[in-house]
């Protein structure tokens, strides 16, 4: 499957099209062009940090990389030199999280954000040109007005004036260097900044459904490059929400709670908005370089692709309840014939040539690839990825009966690979088969087999009785049909053993103490580790004290680790509530009257639905991993992963490109230069890597730090699959589980402590 070419050509076209089309800038189409990311290989560690560097940076012209650090360090690096030019002692009392340019200033000043919940600004001017051991220097701005960590930091092109702070007290806080370069410590009786640009102390949405009522953590945040007054923020929620910062109220103190502002759109794949699972949540948000598109990383989840410019009532954007329309069965579907994206319509730059005799042949042969591969059972993830060529990359060039043929055998494909959300994908693709052809056995056969992955019997039985009636003869169809019946039988007798055996019980609900051990094996562990499978004993047993568990983990680069004996420090923050509770943060200022206390009813917004999805990595251990475009153009998709390595993906198509070995444990950033194809990463290692094309062969895997690369591709990311679908047992130590299983807590009892993550 390697040889399959990708749509950025070939080099040589490139160059005999610029005499063509003067219009097209050749170099942004070289920097990151596939022949040279499958010669990516590491040029050179950069040493200088004493901890792990948990944010990298260029600046405009890309001559400088920043970086910060868990040792409380700011290092300033040469491009061209590839060596250390400053490091900074910043003052900051924890782990360094985000650290930028500031823009226009001539690279003199530089802002960061610690765990210390402070921000700090520094002026390189005033290092007098001292080498690069350059020691502390006093910050030209301090704010403390933080309660939480800072996670990110955001700033507009051209405004040399101003930083934005995202934290997981639940504000995001604007920074103006002309008003002041100080506020007094969070907490302190004459705190009165006014700076709080988005107070979502209560925006967090456990589903679509759901009003926003909990504090949203702040993860993430960014602003557009092309389009400086739309911002986009991420956090412990499943939903990235654009503002315009023209449509926003005044600065505010944080003194006063206020209701989450309107935002322009929310972003979240379908089938992740009304799950409802509190771990579930964002690690990165950024836009593309045009400014058109974003991407979302989830912690425990994939990383996918969305636009930003949906009108209302499109076909991308979907409102509370539509998840579980898509899997109920309708007789007639609108005959609309599913659309293949107009993104299609482009190619290197000039536009395509319409349907070929050749492009339609090539298709024809990926489909016919990727069905022997279906009957095989041999190549699955290959046989995937030729469907995502056809469909994402030719789509424009194909019929509706070969669009079809695709859409079927991909959802087979799904359900056979099973990777996380695989059976969710599977239903996607029968119900745009279905549009197609209303009357396709294949559609309804895969869609019955799919929602029995989920364990949604009923509706799968609908859709296998309407295969059946479609292909009466089919002996797969009426075996599909009995077995289902008998699932759902047995589902609905073991819901009524469990009703029964709760009656009985006549146990007095009030005032009775849980384990945690109930609280984590009944409702959380559940909740992750059967999210693609039947329903959760939480469910459908007799479990209502209505107790929900705020479950934070924070290890490997977010608090540091033990060198000597390779574990890694973090934090565990227990909260138990009672479901509903909006109160339980609420402190001294009380809490904003919310529009269902005031009688009406909770209307869910519209959201925009995902465009593509790239899997393969893990990205679970940290909450500050990346997922980032590549290049000037952002014809490719990057992101980290907890097994060590980092993984580059056709943005087009999703198809994987490159797998990178860039780091003992866990690679968290990965940033390319501005105008080079060029990369730096880091991670959970003291040390920068530093990408280039150098290597003699291309390939789809490389080595890295550690030397050649040895594992097999498609392991590794079954491995990676394997962590995404375990649950949290699984990532917690051995002791701390068993001090859990040892001890009742009461409600409200749990206070945060210290922990060490293996």
């Amino acid at each position: 499957m390697e040889q399959w070419p990708f749509h950025d050509g070939n080099v040589h076209n490139l160059l005999v099209n610029r005499r063509i089309d003067f219009g097209h800038d050749v170099g942004h189409s070289l920097q990151m062009h596939s022949s040279l990311i499958r010669r990516l290989s590491m040029e050179q560690e950069l040493e200088g940090h004493q901890g792990c560097v948990n944010a990298v940076a260029w600046n405009s012209n890309g001559s400088l990389l920043i970086s910060g650090s868990d040792d409380a360090l700011i290092n300033i690096w040469s491009y061209s030199g590839r060596k250390l030019l400053h490091s900074i002692e910043t003052g900051h009392s924890a782990n360094i999280f985000c650290t930028k340019f500031i823009p226009e200033t001539s690279d003199e000043l530089v802002a960061s954000g610690a765990g210390d919940a402070e921000v700090r600004l520094f002026n390189l001017s005033r290092l007098n040109g001292r080498g690069f051991n350059d020691g502390a220097i006093t910050p030209s701005a301090l704010y403390q007005c933080h309660t939480r960590r800072v996670k990110k930091l955001a700033f507009e092109v051209g405004n040399p004036n101003m930083v934005w702070s995202a934290s997981e007290d639940g504000t995001l806080r604007q920074h103006d260097f002309r008003e002041g370069t100080s506020c007094p410590p969070a907490g302190s009786s004459h705190q009165e900044c006014r700076n709080v640009l988005l107070d979502l102390r209560y925006g967090a949405k456990r589903s679509l459904a759901d009003p926003p009522r909990l504090t949203l953590a702040l993860k993430s945040c960014d602003i557009s490059s092309t389009r400086p007054h739309l911002l986009l923020v991420g956090g412990n929620d499943a939903f990235a929400r654009l503002y315009d910062r023209r449509m926003l109220p005044p600065l505010t103190s944080c003194r006063k709670r206020m209701l989450p502002p309107t935002c322009v759109n929310y972003f979240c794949p379908m089938h992740l908005s009304d799950r409802g699972r509190s771990s579930l949540h964002l690690t990165h948000v950024t836009f593309s370089p045009n400014g058109e598109e974003v991407l979302l990383s989830y912690s425990g989840e994939h990383v996918y692709l969305m636009d930003v410019n949906h009108a209302s009532g499109s076909s991308m954007q979907y409102t509370s309840g539509d998840a579980s329309k898509l899997m109920t069965f309708t007789p007639v579907l609108n005959k609309l014939e599913h659309r293949p994206p107009l993104s299609g319509v482009f190619q290197n730059g000039l536009r395509s040539r319409g349907k070929t005799a050749a492009g339609i042949e090539k298709c024809r042969m990926l489909v016919e690839i990727a069905k022997r591969s279906l009957d095989n059972g041999t190549n699955i993830f290959h046989a995937i990825e030729a469907c995502n060529e056809v469909l994402d990359g030719h789509g424009i060039d194909i019929g509706p009966t070969l669009r079809l043929e695709c859409f079927c055998t991909r959802a087979a494909l799904w359900l056979k690979r099973k990777w996380k959300n695989d059976a969710h994908m599977a239903i996607r693709d029968c119900h745009n088969a279905r549009r197609i052809d209303s009357s396709s056995f294949r559609a309804h056969y895969c869609m019955a087999e799919a929602l029995e992955q989920l364990g949604k019997h009923k509706e799968a039985l609908d859709f296998a009785v309407a295969a059946q009636y479609l292909s009466p003869y089919d002996t797969m169809a009426a075996e599909r049909v009995e077995n289902i019946k008998k699932h759902l039988a047995a589902a609905e007798a073991e819901k009524s053993n469990k009703a029964s055996d709760g009656s009985h019980k006549g146990e007095p609900r009030t005032g009775r103490v849980l384990s945690l051990s109930d609280i984590l094996y009944r409702s959380e562990a559940n909740s992750d580790a059967l999210q693609d499978g039947p329903r959760s004993e939480r469910e459908d047993s007799d479990f209502n004290e209505e107790l929900e568990l705020d479950f934070e983990t924070l290890i490997s680069g977010d608090e540091g680790r033990d060198v000597e004996s390779n574990i890694f420090h973090g934090s565990l923050n227990l909260r138990i509530h009672r479901r509903g509770d909006s109160t339980r943060e609420t402190g001294a200022c009380g809490s904003p009257s919310s529009s269902s206390q005031n009688g009406v009813a909770y209307q869910p917004e519209a959201v925009i639905d995902m465009k593509r999805r790239y899997a393969g990595h893990c990205n679970v251990g940290t909450d500050i991993k990346q997922a980032s475009f590549l290049g000037q153009r952002g014809e490719f998709v990057a992101s980290g992963s907890d097994d060590g390595r980092w993984f580059i993906w056709e943005k087009q198509t999703g198809k994987l490109i490159k797998m990178l070995l860039g780091d003992g444990v866990v690679v968290n950033c990965v940033q390319s230069h501005p105008f080079d194809c060029f990369v730096a990463t880091s991670g959970i290692d003291n040390t920068i890597k530093l990408w280039t094309p150098s290597a003699a062969v291309p390939s789809m895997a490389a080595g890295g730090s550690a030397g050649p690369e040895a594992a097999n591709v498609l392991e590794a990311m079954e491995s990676n699959q394997q962590k995404l679908c375990c649950n949290r047992e699984a990532f917690l130590p051995f002791e701390l589980l068993e001090r859990f299983r040892m001890h009742d807590f009461s409600e409200g009892s749990l206070q945060p402590f210290e922990c060490a993550q293996t």
